[in-house]
């Protein structure tokens, strides 16, 4: 190859240089314009379905405030089955405390963790229990997602001494809770977390709603 070809070949090499430089910074740009123009939408809808979760359990006539903004963190490995900080979020009606939900984790589930979303009425009894999400068994262990059975909504109406702790297990342990046909550890480890957070609640219930907004505790 002689020079005038290397010049020109150098010449072609640096235009497609060019060229992939100019896609590069359009593709990121288009990227970038994509995300901003998307993130608030994907923000508003994730923010409705935690709003539409948590009024399965604390319904809009319960409380006047805003239950994504009244929130604080709190930790308790033992008690909430995570040593990450979980969101409190409160119910208040008139500027009283009401009730509030909170997301422990069963972390005993067959196949792992089961995070639960567990509403609380102000005097400890139990609004209702919902599964945010679990690695259950499909067919067996999966009857702890109220899509699949009722068993999770049967929560409901209890509360630290009804019944009594002795009784908080499932039937086949001497308790009152059923069982799954085939599936026995599922439920226990949900019934465990249930009481767990219960205790949790009756400990700490005046520091729940006495902290100020995104404290932690």
């Amino acid at each position: 190859m002689n020079q005038k070809q290397e010049v020109s070949a150098l010449k072609n090499a640096a235009r497609g240089g060019i060229v992939l430089l100019i896609f590069a910074v359009f593709g990121t740009l288009l990227v970038a314009l994509t995300y901003e123009g998307t993130r608030e939408k994907i923000q508003n809808n994730e923010r409705a379905a935690l709003l539409n979760k948590l009024h399965q359990l604390l319904p809009p006539e319960l409380h006047d405030n805003d239950l994504l903004i009244d929130t604080l963190e709190i930790q308790h490995p033992v008690l909430l089955g995570t040593s990450d900080p979980i969101t409190v979020y409160r119910a208040r009606k008139a500027g009283q405390p009401v009730a509030l939900a909170f997301m422990p984790v069963a972390p005993d589930g067959y196949n792992g963790n089961i995070r639960l979303l567990v509403g609380i009425d102000y005097a400890g009894t139990l609004l209702g229990v919902r599964v945010i999400s679990h690695q259950e068994t499909p067919g067996l262990g999966d009857d702890v997602d109220e899509r699949k059975s009722d068993w999770i909504t049967r929560f409901q109406g209890h509360s630290l001494h009804n019944p009594e702790e002795d009784r908080w297990q499932v039937k086949r342990d001497g308790g009152v809770f059923d069982q799954f046909t085939g599936a026995t550890i599922t439920p226990r480890a949900v019934v465990r977390a249930v009481l767990k957070s219960l205790k949790y609640y009756e400990k700490y219930r005046e520091q729940l709603f006495e902290a100020n907004p995104n404290e932690q505790i």
